[in-house]
């Protein structure tokens, strides 16, 4: 789907560019605020108390510990369900309406195919910081970053360029799998160690 966010698609579509990525990026922003907003209020409504903090702590060191074997393939991926963007809005709707359609979707990540387990992850830190401020920055935060890679479509005008791309992020792929192992190797030693000083 993000492929077809270019300007050689947009052109196609007598859409500018410029105006549907803009709006992809902020329906992006906007799903990922609304899911740690809503993450953060269900948090907040948890128990109170050291023992509930301890188990939430828990689970996000057992999750990321999860989500970094997976990464590195000494799990098999989790089942998700295999619903996409409807690609029949691409004709229906103008360039904006379908950039934040698409991005809001994004944002939110559950509603469609999830490809990594590091999306639960996000989403459990979001409940455990129990705090309805700290979940809505760190949703905005996720939605804006799931959306930024919308940008590096932005010289694709030709369909030569749109191959090239493919292949250099094809090139690019076990890299970005190292660093999402990495981060998840860091979030469960973190929370070990957060976890190790409150039960001591």
């Amino acid at each position: 789907m993000l492929s077809s966010i270019t300007p050689l698609g947009e052109r196609g579509r007598a859409s500018r560019w410029s105006v549907t990525a803009g709006a992809y990026l902020v329906g992006s922003l906007a799903g990922g605020t609304v899911l740690g907003a809503l993450l953060g209020l269900l948090g907040a409504l948890l128990p109170a108390g050291a023992t509930a903090g301890s188990v939430l702590l828990g689970l996000v060191v057992v999750a990321a510990g999860l989500s970094l074997a997976v990464e590195t393939g000494r799990l098999p991926q989790p089942p998700t369900w295999r619903r996409q963007v409807d690609e029949h809005w691409l004709r229906r709707y103008r360039g904006w309406v379908y950039g934040v359609g698409y991005g809001a979707q994004l944002g939110v990540g559950v509603v469609t195919i999830v490809t990594s387990p590091v999306l639960y992850l996000a989403l459990l830190l979001m409940l455990a910081t129990r705090d309805v401020a700290a979940a809505t920055a760190l949703g905005a935060g996720f939605g804006l970053v799931r959306a930024l890679p919308v940008l590096m479509l932005r010289r694709v005008d030709r369909p030569e360029r749109l191959t090239r791309l493919h292949r250099q992020l094809q090139r690019r792929a076990g890299t970005a799998r190292t660093v999402t192992a990495a981060t998840c190797a860091g979030t469960a030693a973190m929370g070990a160690l957060v976890l190790g000083t409150v039960l001591v």
